[in-house]
């Protein structure tokens, strides 16, 4: 049986309206243009820390290129509470290591799975280092991506570590709609494939 994610998150940020603080939330972000609703969302709730840790990202240009916009994108918004960058690494070995022996299976299979644990275990160890309450990322956005998997990994990952992961399903309520027009609307390129080479290669096949 499916998890309504969307209302998980809901819930928890009915919490968090509550409280007399604001929270920091690290936010894993696979691009710009996926990040645009989820941004203009969530910095409603908190102070966001976004973490662009994307190992998987093939080739070079692309990854440098969706950094850039990324950065760019947090200057052209107006949040009520700061978004703040985070300086990461780009080492794609990291990911052809991780997804080893897995290269041709299918697209949204194991291999995505992998690549999923590999950024969400970033991002939550990012969290525990600059003291955020929460994490999550913007993948749910994508009505390519399992919001299921996504989830059960971040709750999983979370409890390793000691943060609270922030379920979410962003494509839900119009989001990804929202989304789509924001990228518009800023003028931003829109990628055709997920970022990886497997990706790019079915692609063009």
């Amino acid at each position: 049986m499916k998890v309504n994610y969307q209302n998980k998150m809901e819930e928890i940020l009915g919490y968090v309206q509550t409280q007399n603080k604001v929270f920091k939330l690290l936010l894993h972000s696979c691009c710009g243009p996926c990040s645009t609703y989820v941004l203009e969302y969530l910095s409603e709730y908190f102070e966001i820390l976004l973490l662009y840790f994307n190992p998987n990202i093939y080739p070079s240009e692309e990854y440098f290129f969706r950094e850039r916009e990324q950065r760019e994108l947090i200057q052209r918004l107006d949040p009520k509470h700061p978004i703040h960058m985070l300086s990461v690494r780009y080492q794609p070995e990291e990911y052809y290591d991780a997804v080893r022996g897995l290269e041709d299976t299918p697209e949204g299979g194991s291999r995505c799975e992998v690549c999923f644990r590999l950024r969400l275990t970033e991002a939550a160890k990012a969290a525990q280092s600059e003291g955020a309450e929460y994490f999550t990322t913007t993948l749910s956005i994508s009505p390519h991506k399992n919001a299921q998997l996504l989830n059960r990994l971040g709750e999983e990952i979370g409890e390793e570590y000691g943060i609270q992961y922030l379920y979410s399903d962003f494509k839900k309520k119009g989001g990804f709609l929202r989304s789509v027009q924001l990228t518009e609307q800023l003028g931003m390129y829109r990628q055709d494939y997920c970022g990886c080479e497997f990706s790019k290669r079915r692609l063009e096949e």
